[in-house]
């Protein structure tokens, strides 16, 4: 007779402990804190590489830390315009958007992007909440340049919104689409919605997921890639415009989050299997990480969550 214990693989199975243990020191560093992260690129367009971000989402959810979603659209923009026979305008890499274009922008996002991701989210239960910028006045933002049309820079966060739902356990999943001072909507670049928002909750993390594995000083050089730079640093990159076109404001986005106190800024390839995990939960990460000062390193004067706290009283 074949019992069921006969069905069990041979060998112990240490390897799978062994990297659970290793994280331990990591999750507790993270428990109980709030990480802003910008989902774009290839890890969104992907059906199979936007399962597996929002399955590390999820176990993110699950170990304690309180995820806050932010993504634009921009591919899925593009080919909604040109079906629609709308014409495709860029300027210095900003999508010119035209009232006509502005309604188009609302029904892919929202209608489209953020309930892809939301469905995703949520088979593993009922975390993710899915919203507009323009809900509750999340994002308020006033015009960027008439040449651009509808395009906004951030003006204001609702703080409380976010806080609300963060605090009800709930993963927010923000479209970067922005209630305008003028009544009507704004187009706002999904980076800094971004760190407009982890500064605004005070955030402990803010994480820029794109197609590249983080900043290059020279994008043509692979061998130029930089693992950790300052405060400092990122803003004399962008001074002297060291950096390429498109990092420009996901840098931007980092310094703004960073001047307001958060505590890390990473940029890191959402094509890499797990990436998110491997930056928050082991001590090889990957991409590039933001700090505030070199001695900022050593310290994290961030309070931790309840939970957090627990762990750190049991050990006293």
């Amino acid at each position: 007779m074949k019992y069921a214990r006969d069905t069990r693989s041979k060998g112990v199975a240490s390897k799978e402990a062994t990297v659970l243990v290793e994280a331990l020191p990591w999750i507790k560093n993270i428990t109980g804190k709030t990480v802003v992260i910008k989902y774009g690129g290839s890890a969104m367009v992907d059906e199979k590489l936007r399962a597996d971000v929002m399955n590390d989402i999820v176990l993110l959810k699950l170990v304690g830390v309180n995820p806050v979603i932010v993504h634009g659209g921009g591919k899925a923009i593009t080919e909604a315009m040109e079906r629609m026979e709308l014409p495709v305008e860029f300027r210095d890499g900003q999508r010119v958007t035209t009232p006509e274009a502005m309604d188009l922008v609302r029904t892919v996002l929202m209608g489209k992007v953020n309930q892809e991701l939301v469905a995703a989210l949520n088979e593993h239960g009922n975390f993710a909440v899915g919203l507009s910028g323009a809900d509750g006045g999340i994002i308020t933002a006033s015009q960027k340049d008439p040449q651009l049309g509808r395009v906004g820079n951030v003006t204001r966060i609702n703080r409380p919104l976010l806080d609300d739902l963060v605090e009800s356990d709930y993963i927010p999943v923000v479209a970067s689409v922005a209630l305008g001072e003028d009544g009507g909507f704004f187009n706002v670049n999904a980076d800094m919605v971004a760190g407009h928002i982890a500064a605004a909750i005070g955030a402990h993390k803010v994480i820029f997921l794109t197609d590249v594995d983080g900043l290059y000083e020279n994008f043509e050089d692979k061998g130029s890639l930089i693992s950790n730079l300052t405060l400092f640093e990122a803003q004399y990159l962008v001074e002297n415009n060291i950096v390429s076109t498109g990092m420009i404001p996901k840098l931007q986005s980092c310094i703004q989050a960073l001047e307001a106190g958060v505590f890390r800024a990473h940029i890191i390839n959402g094509t890499t299997p797990h990436a998110l995990l491997l930056e928050l939960l082991t001590s090889t990460g990957v991409g590039t990480t933001m700090h505030p000062t070199d001695e900022a390193c050593k310290y994290d004067a961030h309070p931790l969550g309840n939970f957090a706290a627990k762990l750190i009283e049991n050990r006293h």
